[in-house]
């Protein structure tokens, strides 16, 4: 298998054909899901049922690594936590078939939540306190943790090895990326020693579906080690009444559960700009995997590269003031 085009060899018939050597017999319906990073399928079942069909993009992750989601989305199932584990079908959550690796997941239907009632925030507040103390309570042993070196410096590197840059914005982003990582270092010197514990990781607006019963969080696929507010900063929006806002009606639920260190605060920009240099850099090492050039076509000219200086430069500004929410 060609690890820059992993998915070449993987057209419907395989997919249903992987479904249908674990046991659920599908029925020919296949519907491919919103992913970049994998390959996600909603399958009709005989039954009359759904399933979802996860296959993991090769070279990601370890087996061990991939485990340990699975093992972490399921202790948080185990104790009536919205989360969407994968399913055990013959003893495993994890299997393999012609050199790729797939997990199968429950239908999990719903709508975006309404981030504009407190109400809302608060109700996830609750979920992510709740999720943090599972997460706190034990360490990953396969899985990274969300740090300067990995999202940021390996992330400016990679942009630098390669031909993104027109030429006369290489050293003018190389710049202030750099000065964007030393922003992001001095931030995580003003916080301290923050507690670091297992995380969603990726949690946005995307990741969270709604449903007269409250919320539910999918794909723990970006799941890492860090700090507590990587899962809150992402679900604000707006200036910065509404982010503070926002904020305040998220800790309100989050800390019957768990206590927030207002340290973190100081980690708010850095995590962001860390981030905005991370989807470059993830957006370059998957330049070959032809899903990537048809949905972002842009990537690589000069109006791009101008406006990621200008936001990195706007968060440098951000990182040299004290917390704004």
């Amino acid at each position: 298998m060609n690890h820059e085009t992993p998915y070449a060899d993987l057209g419907p018939d395989d997919v249903l054909n992987a479904v249908d050597a674990l046991g659920p017999r599908c029925d020919g319906r296949l519907l491919q899901l919103n992913s970049f990073e994998n390959r996600v399928f909603q399958l009709g079942l005989e039954d009359g049922g759904q399933c979802v069909a996860k296959f993991y993009r090769p070279g990601r992750w370890s087996d061990a690594a991939i485990l340990e989601e699975h093992a972490f989305t399921l202790e948080l199932a185990h104790r009536e936590i919205p989360a969407v584990p994968p399913l055990d079908v013959g003893g495993s959550t994890l299997h393999h078939i012609a050199g790729h690796r797939f997990a199968l997941f429950a239908r999990q239907g719903g709508r975006a939540p309404e981030l504009e009632r407190e109400e809302a925030l608060e109700w996830l507040g609750r979920y992510l306190g709740r999720i943090h103390a599972v997460g706190g309570a034990q360490a990953y042993r396969a899985r990274p943790a969300l740090d300067v070196q990995s999202f940021g410096v390996e992330s400016r590197d990679r942009i630098l090895a390669g031909d993104w840059l027109p030429g006369a914005l290489r050293t003018p982003w190389g710049d202030v990326a750099t000065q964007a990582i030393d922003g992001v270092r001095a931030a995580y010197a003003r916080a301290g020693d923050v507690r670091m514990l297992r995380l969603h990781g990726d949690c946005h607006i995307g990741n969270v579906l709604w449903t007269d019963d409250g919320p539910h969080f999918v794909d723990f696929d970006d799941s890492r080690t860090g700090p507590a507010v990587q899962d809150l900063w992402m679900l604000l929006s707006g200036d910065e009444d509404a982010m503070r806002r926002q904020l305040a009606a998220l800790l309100r639920g989050y800390e019957m559960f768990s206590a927030f260190d207002d340290r973190e605060r100081h980690l708010i920009e850095a995590l962001r700009t860390l981030r905005l240099l991370h989807y470059s850099a993830w957006i370059a090492g998957r330049w070959n995997d032809p899903a990537f050039p048809a949905a972002f076509p842009w990537f690589g000219t000069a109006g791009y590269w101008q406006e990621r200086i200008i936001e990195l430069q706007e968060q440098v500004a951000l990182m040299r003031a004290p917390p704004r929410i």
